[in-house]
């Protein structure tokens, strides 16, 4: 078994720190969303069964808040989706990192690419996140029209 110079081996382990950090993080963004997504999805089944005892009038009003939370779901879940894909891209980015000093092998391009694919899918994520937001304030719009208050 080939031996290393520990010297060598706490350079790649200062290199795959940020990535590390950065799952980190996505995690923590990925919680969020994730309870999101659980209030979004049970705002929707309360609707749902309110809709069922409504008024016609009612029931257009919930019918418009309906159709937002299905965008927002839908907004959500791509939302999660890439940030998913940004923590397995930082992943693969230390994993590539260890492999490319353990078997000596130039890696620059891939190590380059896992990195620009982490960071491109969590600006989409948090992208998406953000039109999501916007979005539950048309909702809450809705809300409050029904109530007159504008």
């Amino acid at each position: 078994m080939t031996e290393y110079p520990i010297s060598d081996l706490v350079t790649i382990l200062q290199t795959a720190i940020s990535p590390v950090i950065l799952i980190s993080g996505v995690g923590l963004l990925l919680l969020t969303m994730t309870n999101r997504l659980g209030r979004t999805i049970d705002r929707a089944r309360e609707i749902t069964d309110q809709t069922e005892k409504a008024s016609l009038e009612v029931k257009k009003q919930l019918g418009a808040q309906l159709d937002i939370l299905w965008r927002r779901a839908r907004l959500i879940r791509l939302a999660i989706i890439m940030a998913s894909g940004s923590a397995l891209s930082a992943a693969m980015l230390v994993i590539t990192l260890f492999l490319s000093f353990l078997l000596g092998m130039d890696a620059t391009h891939l190590i380059t690419g896992f990195f620009c694919l982490c960071l491109l899918l969590l600006v989409g994520s948090l992208a998406l996140f953000i039109r999501e937001v916007n979005e539950s304030l048309g909702a809450l719009r809705l809300e409050m029209k029904r109530f007159g208050v504008d």
